[in-house]
């Protein structure tokens, strides 16, 4: 029997060898090579997903139409997300976006506090106490039974992460400064993130949350086609 080498947790020889042959690989063999493929390509992905809106509030020195408070539940979603999955021993192509994501959101969010000047008390005290807890969290120094309390919690946060942006958009019949490619990307991620997450088994709650984010996303996609105000006719005149 030929050696399984393996690459990042991938076996090519089953499949290679099928294909050799002139024969269309099973699905056994077929199914966890896509679902690792997909993994990793969406690690890849996550790590400029949130570039197109940090450029976009950058270039207009604007956050109209942002919710303040969905980014920055966002940011203790992803803490939360990537804490239990590094402690649950998940590979890495099945939660790597997460390490990404924080990263980016947090600056997302740092961006957004600069461009809301002046803060108020509350805001201050609300980073503080993330800089606080967050480290804790991560470093899974807290009681088991809590960590899975929180996890379970996090579905919610990412779910009133969503609502207040949705609310806004709907309210105001504008998307603002909300970029399409950065929810266009979400949007997908989350749809390959289910099928990858059931692949490899993760625990259900998981696969949930992905759920959650292709429902989330895609209201807020929807959103922004439905609303984005078309660009004047060359030459037309406006008021």
């Amino acid at each position: 029997m030929a050696p399984q080498k393996k690459f990042l947790g991938m076996n090519f020889v089953c499949v290679v060898a099928t294909l050799s042959k002139g024969e269309f690989p099973e699905k056994d063999s077929l199914l966890p090579l896509i679902s690792k493929l997909l993994g990793y390509a969406i690690v890849a992905a996550s790590t400029t997903v949130k570039l197109p809106q940090i450029l976009k509030i950058l270039r207009h020195k604007s956050v109209r139409g942002l919710s303040v408070v969905s980014f920055e539940l966002e940011v203790i979603g992803y803490t939360i997300a990537l804490a239990y999955c590094l402690h649950k021993g998940l590979p890495f192509s099945a939660f790597g976006e997460y390490a990404f994501l924080l990263i980016q959101a947090i600056i997302l969010v740092a961006i957004i506090y600069y461009f809301s000047q002046p803060l108020g008390t509350k805001t201050w005290i609300r980073g503080l106490l993330y800089c606080a807890i967050a480290p804790i969290v991560l470093a899974g120094q807290i009681d088991p039974i809590l960590f899975e309390a929180l996890y379970a919690s996090q579905h919610a946060i990412f779910l009133f992460a969503r609502i207040p942006q949705i609310w806004k958009n709907f309210k105001n019949r504008s998307t603002g400064e909300l970029s399409l490619l950065t929810f266009f990307m979400n949007f997908g991620g989350s749809m390959i993130r289910v099928f990858t997450s059931l692949q490899e088994k993760a625990p259900m709650s998981v696969v949930m949350g992905s759920v959650i984010g292709v429902v989330m996303n895609g209201t807020i996609l929807s959103q922004i086609l439905l609303y984005q105000a078309p660009a004047p006719k060359k030459g037309k005149k406006t008021d």
